[in-house]
């Protein structure tokens, strides 16, 4: 069953890059509503533990590293389908394939740095949310 909530990050690239409000400004262009916003760094240890999915992979360490080198914009949006429609917003993994018009697209420099994080499920939107937002930081 969809819910009306997701997650992502803007990630140190991104943020790096000044990229914050052009970010925000096409997810509310795109019908969502910032319902948590925080600008924060992750430590090695939150890197880890948030990509633990991802620990037997090749890429985890160099995963864990880029997410880790600088601030991230964390953010819970709502819009109804909001996990489907913001994977559409964001576009494909890898820029080069990402349709026109989305995030990746627009502020992605390669599969491994590409802008943004969003969930998906909604299971994994919930998890996410919880990871980065204090019950009383979610509105």
């Amino acid at each position: 069953m969809a819910t009306n909530r997701t997650f992502t990050m803007i990630k140190p690239d991104a943020v790096a890059n000044g990229h914050i409000g052009n970010i925000l400004a096409m997810i509310t262009d795109g019908g969502f509503k910032i319902v948590s916003l925080k600008l924060t760094q992750l430590t090695t240890a939150d890197a880890q533990a948030f990509y633990a999915v991802h620990s037997a992979r090749p890429f985890y360490g160099e995963l864990v590293e880029f997410m880790s080198r600088g601030p991230i914009v964390a953010a819970i949006l709502e819009k109804e389908n909001a996990v489907e429609d913001f994977r559409t917003l964001i576009g494909a993994t890898n820029p080069a394939e990402a349709a026109e018009g989305t995030i990746r697209k627009a502020y992605a420099t390669s599969i491994g740095e590409n802008a943004v994080h969003g969930s998906d499920s909604d299971e994994n939107a919930a998890i996410e949310s919880a990871f980065h937002f204090a019950g009383r930081e979610q509105f």
